[in-house]
């Protein structure tokens, strides 16, 4: 694992905020990578920057071994979810179209896409939506469904020169080695007055500060932990205004929430888990909003 400084100011000035719960020996598991994976808890050391406040871990695992995981990563659960990921990202799709009008045939790209489910929503929207997504298995799958999503990331050839009316990573800029450089490259790639979304967890919200150490988003493939603070003073930075920011949650099926919970405790999670199957409710989709996750959209100036 390698040390590393404050990726928002460039500092090395740092307290623990949070301390390992991994050892630095430990083996990076592909599997940890995984979009469902339940590992909560299981975490690099965790520290606060003393001179503007941004939440990362450091020490972490090298830029190319981190790459190297998002390639080989494969995750049928995420299948399995795809009703629940539909309903979020419809949800996430009409509070965008709010901001940027309707899509009137415009460009999209999302950024990490996995098997193309926002993807696909835009394109039923009317959206010109593109994609792209470094995991080998996850880029086929969403080809396998007639979806434009290349494999690789931002920085793929295929993506040279082009330029979008909106730019979107959902879930994704908390998982990147350097989220400055990933906001500065989608800056790029869009058109003057383009709008680029982020959506992520919220450090500084009430549930994360109430929990600490226990808060469930605390895990090995989250490498940056924003407040809406931060994330403003990072897309300022990269030379964008920030139009809005927000919590917005998720829709989730009642029996993979409840193999969820089983992860931050077993005892609540068996009892879920028979209720939900003995009530035949794992199939329905509930809105979940602890007001954890937050949305940010930034104009390119």
């Amino acid at each position: 694992m390698i040390e590393v400084t404050c990726n928002l100011c460039g500092r090395d000035s740092w307290k623990v905020r949070f301390p390992a719960t991994l050892d630095d020996g430990d083996p990076l598991n592909v599997d940890a990578f995984r979009c469902t994976n339940p590992g909560y808890g299981h975490h690099p050391q965790i520290v606060q920057c003393t001179h503007c406040g941004y939440v990362y871990a450091n020490p972490r695992w090298s830029d190319e071994e981190l790459l190297a995981a998002y390639t080989a990563v494969e995750d049928e659960t995420y299948i399995t979810e795809r009703e629940g990921r539909e309903l979020t990202f419809r949800k996430h799709l009409q509070a965008l179209e709010r901001i940027t009008g309707p899509a009137n045939g415009r460009s999209l790209l999302d950024i990490g896409a996995y098997i193309g489910v926002f993807v696909e929503v835009a394109v039923q929207s009317g959206w010109d939506a593109w994609g792209v997504e470094p995991s080998d298995w996850a880029a086929a799958e969403a080809q396998r469904h007639g979806l434009n999503v290349m494999c690789g990331t931002q920085y793929a050839p295929e993506l040279a020169g082009k330029q979008f009316d909106i730019v979107t990573m959902w879930d994704v800029i908390e998982h990147v080695a350097d989220p400055k450089a990933e906001i500065v490259r989608s800056r790029d790639l869009l058109k003057p007055g383009g709008i680029l979304v982020l959506h992520t967890m919220d450090i500084d919200s009430p549930i994360a500060r109430l929990m600490g150490a226990h808060w469930p988003w605390l895990m090995d493939m989250h490498l940056h932990y924003f407040s809406q603070k931060t994330m403003r003073a990072m897309l300022e930075d990269a030379g964008f205004e920030v139009v809005w920011s927000g919590a917005q949650g998720r829709y989730l099926r009642l029996g993979y929430l409840a193999t969820r919970l089983a992860g931050l405790n077993s005892l609540l999670g068996r009892v879920s888990k028979f209720l939900v199957r003995a009530l035949h409710l794992s199939e329905i989709a509930v809105p979940v909003n602890f007001g954890d996750l937050f949305t940010v959209y930034g104009r390119r100036l």
